[in-house]
C-alpha cells in the first residue's frame, strides 16, 4: 500500500497540482514507523485517541481538519492565497514526518521540526517547488512547536512562529494537541 494512501482526504484539500505531488512524494519518503506510532512517546501531550497505533497518523488528521475548515472560513481563510493554503496543509501533513528522528527513536525527539526540514530540502529535486515555496515550507515547520522551543537543558533550539503563516500551522498543531479533543475515528478517518 502506499503511504500517501494514508492522508488520501487531506491531499485533496490541496488544490495546486505541484503541491499536491511534492507532499505526495514526501509523504511516501517518510520513515515507515511514521505510520504506526502514537502522537505522544509518553502519553502525557495528547488527547487519547493520538495515542494507540497510528495515533500520530490521526494527530496529523486532526491538524490538517482544523485547518481546512478555519481555511474555508471566509472571515481566516480569505487572508490566504490559495497557494499558501495548499502551503500550509501540506506543511502539517509533514509536520510530525520526522518525530521520533529519521531511525525511530524511542521518544520524540527535541528538534524533530528541524529533522524534518532539512529532510524535505535534502529531498528537493525530487519536489515541484520553487525555491521559495520550499522556505515557506521549511519555516513552518521549523516553527511548528512555539513556544515549546527548548531542549531538555533551556537552550533555545526551534524558532518560534513569527509570519501569519508560521503562526496557523502552530495553531493548528497546538489545537489538534489538547487534551479535551475528542474526535471520533473509524479505520483512521475522522467520522463526521
Amino acid at each position: 500500500m502506499e503511504k500517501s494512501s494514508y492522508f488520501k482526504k487531506e491531499l485533496e484539500f490541496i488544490k495546486n497540482d505541484r503541491i499536491k505531488v511534492s507532499c505526495k512524494t514526501m509523504i511516501e519518503l517518510l520513515p515507515d514507523y511514521f505510520f504506526s506510532i502514537p502522537a505522544s512517546s509518553t502519553g502525557k501531550y495528547h488527547p487519547e485517541f493520538t495515542l494507540k497505533d497510528a495515533g500520530l497518523v490521526r494527530h496529523v488528521k486532526a491538524a490538517v481538519r482544523i485547518a481546512k475548515d478555519l481555511l474555508d472560513n471566509p472571515c481566516i481563510g480569505g487572508k490566504y492565497t490559495n497557494d499558501e493554503k495548499d502551503l500550509m496543509i501540506m506543511t502539517l501533513i509533514l509536520h510530525d514526518g520526522l518525530k521520533s528522528g529519521l531511525n525511530h527513536n524511542k521518544y520524540t525527539q527535541v528538534d524533530h521540526p528541524i529533522l524534518i526540514k532539512n529532510y524535505i530540502l535534502e529531498n528537493k529535486d525530487k519536489l515541484q517547488l520553487t525555491k521559495e515555496e520550499l522556505d515557506f515550507v521549511g519555516r513552518a515547520i521549523s516553527s511548528h512547536m512555539g513556544p515549546w522551543n527548548k531542549d531538555f537543558d533551556g537552550n533555545v533550539v526551534l524558532p518560534v512562529p513569527k509570519t501569519k503563516y508560521e503562526n496557523f500551522v502552530h495553531m493548528c498543531d497546538y489545537l489538534a494537541s489538547r487534551k479535551y479533543l475528542n474526535i471520533k475515528f473509524i479505520d483512521n478517518e475522522i467520522v463526521e
